[in-house]
């Protein structure tokens, strides 16, 4: 899930080891190592994107720097590989102190049934800023996720990196969602992406883990950009 937290006055949390928390719930953990051309080519690929991008990424730094208080980026812990956590960066685009003024879209504690309807971008959402609505729609705002890419926290494909305080809805077969990298994109996104709810989304990237593929890979990623274009399920 993308939902973003407040930058601003965040309240202590407990600290949890989500890895050891994945092995006492025994996560299936399968996936090959990365091979150092595959590294390579992630490499030559999140760096190409982020020097030909750089202007744009320069002109929304700005727009958002000028838009509402707060800072340009928004970093949050995200869970990768084994469930590990590691600092995703993207371009903020909630207000800065949305957990301050809606701390009830930040208690994350859903029943069975909300959580079979559970979807975490909604449309008209209270706590998105007016720049960052639009950048949603380009998903321009995920430019600086390609930053993961060059550290190898996340891949170019692959399910997106849940936030830590939905490991308590995952169960069996879904752990397996953990046991690859997450990416740019993944399956999920270019099936319906924020249209789709917490389970179907789990269900596509279970999907994916196991049937993964160069070709899969390749056909995501043109379909991906695609999507892009058309905008389809990004809000």
């Amino acid at each position: 899930m993308d939902a973003e937290v407040g930058v601003r006055s965040r309240p202590a949390e407990p600290q949890v080891d989500f890895e050891d928390e994945l092995k006492r719930r025994s996560i299936p953990v399968r996936a090959p190592a990365v091979s150092w051309d595959q590294r390579l080519v992630e490499i030559l690929v999140a760096g190409v994107v982020l020097l030909i991008t750089s202007p744009i990424i320069a002109m929304m730094a700005l727009i958002i720097k000028l838009g509402t208080p707060g800072r340009v980026l928004f970093f949050q812990d995200r869970m990768g590989l084994k469930g590990r956590t590691f600092k995703f960066v993207k371009f903020r685009t909630l207000y800065a102190d949305a957990r301050q003024r809606f701390p009830d879209l930040y208690a994350y504690q859903y029943t069975d049934e909300e959580l079979r309807a559970l979807k975490f971008k909604v449309t008209n959402d209270p706590r998105v800023t007016p720049q960052g609505r639009w950048m949603r729609k380009t998903t321009l705002d995920e430019l600086p996720n390609f930053w993961n890419v060059l550290t190898g926290d996340m891949a170019l494909v692959g399910p997106r990196p849940e936030i830590p305080e939905m490991l308590k809805y995952y169960d069996g077969h879904m752990l397996e969602k953990f046991s690859v990298r997450p990416g740019i994109t993944g399956l999920a996104q270019i099936s319906g992406r924020g249209a789709l709810g917490f389970h179907e989304t789990v269900e596509l990237d279970v999907a994916y883990v196991r049937n993964r593929t160069l070709a899969l890979d390749l056909k995501i990623i043109l379909l991906t950009l695609v999507k892009m274009v058309t905008q389809e399920g990004a809000f």
